[in-house]
């Protein structure tokens, strides 16, 4: 391997390119060989790192090696990375917790009178359950599990329920605590606590948009979501009902309070939040009398393996972008998007476009890791206010989670399903809400209060 790597230098020293057209071949060649090794199926920590190390040995040699590694260590020593561990294993201890049961179970005797009724209940106990978690598989799969079953059973359309599923499981992803919202504050170099509160609006849009579709959809198709019969509302008084939505709510609410107020407070960074978010969430379970010893190895193995996948994906991603970037990279494609004569927006609008793109087949951190080097620089000469640009870039990264054929909650949804309903019907189910993302992300973009005032307020 080290014989074939000198002959490739070689073979680059020799040519006679001079430096600037190295740079294109290089920058040329780290692309290339990153779209061959995702095409081959190969992981994507390992293509990213992989073909950083490479070229960067073939552009200069072990310096080049050198570079890599160096962005790799400067990754480590980010102080705000530490919230992700922290926020993952918040996000299994509720898993186990239950805390999500007993809400949804009194929410959806609540609006199940309503045509549409138990679907709205999916979407509001998403939302809660969104913002005390921060990853999508514990909330898809929670929800999905929880909902389903009795969804199909009272005689939803499988499609719609499939979708709702789908996207108000997705919300935790956005919905803060995120740790999608950590690792994009970390690289774009801004404050993880005012992309926590510039994301609640966004998030808060999408599932009012997602409560208003369903409420619509149901009133044209009454077959497709039922409301409850009279006999099951009769299994539970409207008192009880309303009394157990409130007491129900409670918890999570005080974990909400916990993480996001102690943020928005000034008392603890997002990182210190974290913690204080992950005990009071071990607390929940003990009171829940979930708690157990099989119960704290699983989520402490659950959460290794999660922070030790996205740690290595970010890692690749640090040597391939620190390569690129020493290239030049990102003067010479900002030198050539300017030269196009497309504008500012025209600009922004190519990076929602290759974004959305690149969600159908890889996960938000590598769109992340690969859109992030190229378009933030380019953004910066346009005077885009980086803040609101990661809050929009959040928002349609929704839709990296449901776009087929690789959506990472399609797959989700498919695994509770019965047998007899097919991955069409879920990919059927999602189209509306991946609709619905776009024109809120396009709300967004066009309004940029909706995404400034609440970080304004933390600044005042």
């Amino acid at each position: 391997m080290t014989a074939l790597m000198d002959y490739l230098q070689g073979l680059v020293a020799s040519s006679g390119i001079v430096a600037s057209d190295l740079a294109v071949v290089m920058i040329a060649l780290l692309f290339g060989l990153m779209l061959v090794g995702l095409v081959l199926g190969q992981e994507l920590a390992f293509v990213l790192g992989g073909v950083g190390v490479l070229v960067g040995w073939l552009a200069w040699g072990d310096p080049g090696v050198t570079i890599a590694m160096t962005k790799i260590y400067d990754q480590m020593q980010s102080y705000s990375m530490v919230a992700i561990p922290m926020f993952v294993l918040m996000a299994n201890f509720l898993t186990y917790s239950k805390v999500a049961d007993g809400l949804f179970e009194s929410i959806r005797y609540l609006l199940g009178p309503l045509k549409g009724g138990l679907g709205l209940a999916v979407i509001l106990v998403s939302t809660v359950f969104a913002a005390t978690t921060g990853i999508v598989g514990a909330s898809v799969v929670t929800m999905g599990m929880l909902s389903l079953p009795v969804l199909l059973r009272s005689g939803y359309k499988p499609s719609l329920a499939c979708g709702m599923v789908c996207a108000g499981g997705s919300l935790g992803i956005l919905i803060p605590p995120s740790i999608m919202l950590v690792s994009m504050g970390s690289y774009a170099e801004v404050s993880v606590g005012k992309i926590f509160f510039a994301a609640i609006v966004p998030g808060l849009c999408l599932s009012l948009c997602y409560i208003i579709y369903l409420m619509v959809v149901c009133h044209i198709h009454p077959d497709w979501g039922p409301a409850m019969s009279a006999e099951e509302l009769a299994e539970m008084p409207l008192r009880k009902r309303i009394t157990g939505s409130l007491v129900n709510l409670v918890p999570p609410l005080l974990l909400i309070i916990a993480v996001l107020g102690s943020i928005f407070g000034g008392i603890a960074t997002p990182t210190e939040a974290a913690g204080v978010g992950a005990f009071f969430a071990l607390i929940l379970a003990i009171c829940y009398k979930q708690f157990s010893w099989k119960m704290l190895y699983e989520s402490l193995m659950d959460t290794a393996k999660t922070t030790a996948m996205v740690f290595i994906i970010l890692f690749g991603a640090a040597a391939f972008t620190g390569v690129f970037m020493s290239l030049d990279g990102d003067q010479i494609i900002s030198n050539w998007v300017l030269g196009m004569g497309i504008g500012k927006w025209g600009a922004f609008a190519i990076m929602m476009i290759i974004m959305f793109i690149l969600g159908m087949f890889i996960d938000w951190l590598g769109i992340v890791m690969i859109v992030f080097p190229i378009f933030l620089p380019i953004m910066d000469q346009f005077g885009f206010d980086r803040l609101w640009l990661v809050a929009v870039s959040a928002t349609l990264l929704q839709t990296c989670f449901m776009t087929p054929p690789f959506g990472f909650a399609l797959f989700y949804v498919k695994g509770i399903l019965p047998g007899n309903i097919k991955i069409q019907e879920v990919y059927k189910g999602v189209i509306p809400f991946i609709i619905i993302i776009c024109i809120v992300t396009a709300l967004c973009a066009v309004f940029p209060p909706l995404v400034t005032w609440l970080p304004g307020l933390l600044a005042a």
